[in-house]
């Protein structure tokens, strides 16, 4: 498997194992790392299942069509703009149909997948399981007969998971995040949707879990030292080790815990649903 010290290959074809490839698309950001991974399983044969086709770039459409003989369908994790919009026009030049777990704006499934369905790819199956929290529609799929899992932004390689409310459910997140560490057998890899290949996925997950439970208790603390804070008040307080650059980024994680928190009974607010409401710790548990 990979290590962490290679650097991703855009726009070229990566065997990550027999009937696994990797293209990335060149779509490089503060939200997409290196670029939004593609993957083909079924390797180059027939009928092979695309894996999020990513942004509707030719370049990046063409890098997935010379890596494959024939597209026989094409997943998403879920519909956000570095993940499904090439589905339609990779569908529109193959005519393999769309697969995903609810159609969006702009994303129009041909069929719907839902927790448990298995895609047949010749020997090989893929598993959909559904894993809310980043996004409410998505989907992780396990490569059975490797014990991989194609986690699309559920797990990331070198960085954490944005959760922006109000689609984004810490809660269904942290639920998510134990879904997949229960899997049995336990995961092998983890084929992220943006970075390389995790090669001890159960200590990823791990990592992941404490480190929502570290920043949920730092918000929590913070929350009970005052009467009243805004979201915009908490973040520079919980996120010191975090360059201030990223601090847009960060107030979206913070008014999703502090919804999680709400939903348990430990803060609340008069409107949840705006991230300018201001919140307090509640004196006892509600």
């Amino acid at each position: 498997m990979e290590s962490v010290t290679e650097p991703i290959a855009v726009g070229r074809p990566v065997e990550l194992s027999p009937g696994v490839i990797r293209v990335t698309a060149p779509n490089p950001g503060i939200m997409t790392g290196p670029g939004t991974n593609t993957y083909i399983v079924g390797g180059a044969g027939h009928h092979s299942v695309v894996i999020d086709p990513g942004p509707a770039m030719e370049t990046h459409l063409d890098a997935i069509l010379s890596s494959v003989r024939e597209v026989g369908s094409i997943v998403v994790t879920h519909t956000h703009i570095d993940h499904a919009p090439g589905a339609a026009s990779l569908s529109q030049r193959t005519g393999a149909p769309v697969l995903g777990f609810a159609p969006s704006a702009g994303f129009h499934p041909d069929s719907l997948l839902k927790d448990g369905d298995v895609l047949s790819v010749g020997s090989l199956h893929l598993r959909a399981i559904h894993t809310p929290g980043h996004a409410s529609d998505h989907l992780c799929y396990l490569l059975e007969e490797h014990g991989m899992l194609f986690s699309g932004d559920h797990v990331m390689q070198g960085s954490t998971v944005v959760i922006a409310p109000p689609d984004g459910d810490m809660g269904a997140y942290m639920a998510s995040l134990q879904k997949i560490a229960d899997l049995a057998p336990p995961l092998t890899a983890i084929a992220p949707g943006h970075g390389l290949v995790i090669n001890d996925p159960l200590a990823a997950i791990g990592d992941y879990i404490r480190h929502r439970q570290m920043r949920e208790a730092a918000i929590l603390a913070v929350l009970q030292s005052r009467p009243s804070m805004s979201v915009d008040d908490i973040v520079p307080t919980v996120y010191t080790d975090v360059n201030q650059a990223l601090h847009p980024i960060a107030r979206m994680s913070v008014w999703a815990h502090l919804r999680k928190l709400a939903g348990e009974g430990y803060a609340f607010t008069d409107d949840p649903n705006s991230i300018e409401s201001p919140w307090s710790a509640a004196a006892v548990r509600r």
